[in-house]
C-alpha cells in the first residue's frame, strides 16, 4: 500500500519503476487507477439528490410546455471535489434531441437556481451542472438491427457498428 501512496500523481517515478519492472509498474498502475477513479458516499448521494430533484423538474416542464416529448435523466456523475455534475439526459424522439439540449442549455442558470432551492438544507453548494445527451438506446438499437443482420454483419464487417466517444 505504501508503494502505491508514493506513485500517486508522481509520474517521474512511475516512469522510472515502468522501465526498471513493467509487471509491477502496470500492477501498481492498475490499482491506482481503481482507488482514485472510485466514487465516494458523498459523490453518490449528492448525484442521486440532483439526479431526483432534476428528472422531477425537467419532466414537468417537458409535460407542460413540450407534449410527445419524454425527458429522463438517466445519470449524474459529480466530481471529486463537488464543484460539477454531468447530467446525461435521455430524450424520445431522438430527432429533437439537439434541440431540447439547447434549450436546457440556455435556461441552465434558472434550472441550476431551482435545484439549489429543491436541495438548499442538503447541499451547501451546488455544483455546476453540464448536459450531455446519452445515446445509449440509439446506440444498443444500432448494435440490435446490425445483429439481426438488416445492416450488414458486423462479425465480417466491423466497421458497420460506429465507435463510441468516451465523455
Amino acid at each position: 500500500i505504501s508503494n502505491i501512496q508514493i506513485f500517486y500523481g508522481n509520474t517521474n517515478m512511475f516512469n522510472f519503476l515502468h522501465q526498471k519492472n513493467k509487471s509491477v509498474a502496470t500492477k501498481i498502475n492498475i490499482i491506482n487507477d481503481y482507488f482514485c477513479n472510485m466514487e465516494t458516499n458523498r459523490q453518490k448521494k449528492i448525484a442521486g439528490v440532483i439526479q431526483k430533484d432534476l428528472a422531477i423538474l425537467l419532466q414537468n416542464d417537458a409535460r407542460n410546455g413540450m407534449p410527445g416529448v419524454i425527458l429522463s435523466v438517466t445519470k449524474v456523475s459529480v466530481t471529486t471535489d463537488l464543484s460539477i455534475a454531468k447530467v446525461f439526459l435521455s430524450i424520445f424522439p431522438a430527432d429533437k434531441s439537439k434541440s431540447i439540449l439547447e434549450g436546457i442549455k440556455e435556461n441552465a442558470p434558472q434550472i441550476k437556481h431551482q435545484i439549489a432551492m429543491r436541495t438548499k438544507h442538503q447541499l451547501r453548494k451546488m455544483p455546476e451542472l453540464i448536459y450531455y445527451v446519452d445515446d445509449t438506446l440509439d446506440y444498443l438499437e444500432t448494435i440490435d438491427a446490425a445483429l439481426r443482420g438488416e445492416d450488414g454483419n458486423p462479425i465480417k464487417n466491423p466497421d458497420l457498428l460506429p465507435s463510441r466517444k468516451k465523455i
